[in-house]
């Protein structure tokens, strides 16, 4: 028998993290704020907004107590987390089937890891993240709660991301690096010097281009 699980976001990266779920044996149920003008994404029917996931006759019965938020942006993925948690929700955390994981590695609720990634021994990762297509998050690593390592992107041994950070798409960060919290590496970047809290990396090598 499967299992329902809720999905709060029907956007692009609520179709990848839809089919993960699906390949992981749950049957998919959407909702995304946009209802009711939205009311499809592909082949799935979204079924209501956020609100109506949480409102007192469907919470925990008719769809269940398992959910997903599938929404990319750090700052809403946030919000909407904390949200579901105050409602009792359980949030799940979804491995590709193809990711390889240290068993000695510790991933945190609401995370989602996508196809191909690794996560090596000792790395933590914590609340709401994604580890997006093909990332390598290596030994002792440590990514803070609701940020997003790209796909293709490299974490050397050692590395800390802070909250809410985003590590563009193919970036290399170099061992023992820092890069603080509310962060922007742009994509392709090569970081080799700790990056300070709320800034916006980039190049080969990365240099700060703004503070935000």
């Amino acid at each position: 028998m499967t299992k329902n699980l809720a999905i709060v976001g029907a956007s692009g990266h609520g179709k990848v993290i839809g089919d993960i779920a699906e390949q992981l044996g749950y049957t998919v149920i959407f909702f995304d704020d946009a209802y009711p003008s939205k009311k499809n994404i592909e082949h799935w029917t979204i079924h209501g907004t956020c609100a109506d996931l949480i409102a007192p006759n469907n919470a925990n019965t008719t769809f269940g107590n398992d959910v997903v938020v599938a929404i990319g942006n750090n700052e809403i993925r946030q919000e909407k987390i904390l949200l579901l948690q105050q409602h009792s929700f359980n949030l799940i955390t979804l491995i590709h089937p193809t990711a390889v994981i240290s068993p000695y590695a510790a991933i945190a609720q609401g995370t989602v890891v996508f196809a191909g990634a690794v996560i090596n021994a000792f790395a933590k990762v914590g609340v709401g993240c994604i580890i997006n297509t093909a990332a390598v998050v290596e030994h002792d690593c440590t990514i803070d709660n609701f940020t997003h390592i790209c796909p293709n992107v490299a974490l050397a041994g050692g590395v800390s991301v802070g909250t809410k950070s985003w590590v563009g798409i193919g970036s290399q960060v170099k061992q023992l690096i820092t890069i603080g919290s509310n962060c922007i590496v742009g994509a392709g970047s090569t970081v080799v010097k700790n990056t300070p809290d709320n800034v916006t990396a980039f190049g080969s090598p990365a240099v700060v281009i703004k503070s935000h």
